[in-house]
């Protein structure tokens, strides 16, 4: 099986010892064993089964063939889901191309049907990570809410019982429209659910693909998905550039690092590629304490923002401590916290005084928040298409990497975005570290450097 990276195994390893794989039966599974259970009695988790005519002769067909294939798709990244995912292909249509997929998804599946064919289906194949998309056809069958979560729970935590140090990739359940019986407000109440139910936990990280496709009604776009229910070719591109940042963080992906790059003539990197030195955690500032504990004071549901007492160095190491950031492969990482939001702030040792121009590249999950600080103040750094504040930039490339280019004059500064003045100003500090802050989602940073003006 494919080596997991460091910084895998720092996040869901770290607080949790892993499990080791449970043994899988070698006999072939007869059909008896395949096909749909006449009755509900004695089986896992609660909710609609479907049993219709065609889903019946669908569900054997698909785990008939997929029981020939156990000793060719080991190792695998397995999408586990329903129609969905189904539709995507066998191949995924050429989507990832050196990673070593299996599809198994099946039209009209439940988060119970997920729960019944796991064993065989998914924990066979001993997968190196899982893709799991589940919870419209719930929906659609009038399931309660917290039946369907408390499926998925189970079905995490028998992954978790095979093997702890699976990576799950929880995608936010896609919206629909209510003639299809799947309401925004209903899936968004599954989805606040499944966060809920996720926040700090070690193995999965919930990709926010509801605000990737919803319109402002929160419904399903036709351009995307025709049938208000399936994407077409549109919406399955859109659903793999936003898994695409977080397989490169899971190590899927991009393995080779960013060797060919080095700094432009007259420019000083601030990030090697290969580690953390020149970055670590400085004290948190009074004016961010007293900002946090309003804020949290004011608000339920605001993020964890732990207060750092003493300065911390990173030189030397690939990941922080609590593996919040991380240099993967030529780039660092804000990684996606387990409590869903936390913030959380990377400050390089150096401090400018002089005007300067830096330049760097960033690349953003969807909705994602961090930002850059300038000797102190933050601008805004997210995917700006779904996040803001700028959601009508040109030239910006959603799940793409993008550059920003800031200029600092004195006490203030310009900014663009792939040539974009953002329209932005605030008067900075005489003199101050830059930094980097994690808040929601994934944002990647490469190539950064500056100059002296």
């Amino acid at each position: 099986m494919r080596k997991l990276p460091r910084i895998l195994t720092i996040l869901l390893v770290s607080s949790f010892s892993p499990c080791l794989p449970l043994p899988v039966s070698a006999a072939a599974p007869t059909p008896a064993e395949l096909a749909i259970p006449a009755l509900d009695d004695g089986l896992p988790g609660k909710g609609p089964l479907r049993r219709f005519t065609w889903f019946n002769k669908l569900w054997l067909k698909k785990r008939t063939a997929w029981a020939k294939r156990v000793d060719a798709d080991q190792g695998a990244l397995v999408f586990y889901g329903d129609s969905i995912t189904q539709g995507w292909g066998d191949d995924f249509s050429g989507a990832f191309p050196g990673v070593k997929t299996a599809n198994r998804g099946i039209s009209g599946d439940t988060t119970r049907g997920l729960l019944i064919r796991l064993d065989q289906d998914v924990l066979t194949l001993n997968p190196s990570g899982i893709v799991l998309l589940i919870g419209t056809n719930d929906i659609e069958e009038v399931a309660r809410a917290d039946a369907i979560v408390s499926n998925v729970e189970l079905l995490v935590q028998r992954i978790r019982d095979h093997n702890a140090a699976i990576p799950i990739i929880l995608c936010a359940t896609f919206p629909s429209d209510p003639t299809k019986d799947r309401g925004p407000d209903l899936i968004n109440d599954l989805n606040t659910r499944y966060r809920a139910a996720f926040k700090g936990h070690p193995q999965v990280r919930i990709l926010d693909t509801w605000t990737l496709f919803a319109n402002a009604s929160g419904n399903a776009k036709a351009d995307e998905m025709p049938d208000l229910l399936h994407p077409n070719k549109i919406g399955y591109a859109k659903w793999r550039d936003a898994l695409w940042p977080m397989l490169a963080t899971y190590g899927f992906v991009e393995q080779a690092t960013d060797t060919d790059w080095s700094p432009a003539t007259g420019y000083t990197a601030l990030f090697n590629g290969r580690d953390l030195t020149g970055w670590g955690y400085r004290p948190t500032s009074a004016k961010d304490r007293a900002s946090a504990t309003r804020w949290q004071k004011n608000n339920p549901s605001a993020p964890e923002w732990p207060f750092i007492e003493e300065p911390q160095n990173f030189d030397g190491m690939t990941t922080s401590p609590d593996g919040r950031f991380a240099a993967i492969n030529g780039r660092l990482v804000v990684t996606i916290p387990p409590e869903g939001r936390k913030i959380q702030q990377l400050w390089t040792h150096t401090e400018l005084g002089e005007d300067f121009e830096l330049r760097l590249e960033f690349r953003a999950t969807p909705n994602a928040d961090s930002g850059i600080y300038l000797r102190g103040p933050q601008l805004q750094c997210r995917d700006f298409a779904l996040a803001g504040p700028w959601k009508d930039l040109p030239n910006y490339r959603p799940q793409d990497w993008n550059e920003m280019v800031i200029l600092v004059q004195g006490n203030s500064f310009k900014a663009t975005c792939n040539g974009d003045p953002l329209p932005v100003s605030f008067d900075l500090p005489d003199s101050g570290p830059l930094g980097l802050e994690g808040d929601r989602g994934q944002i990647e940073y490469r190539r950064i450097q500056y100059r002296p003006l």
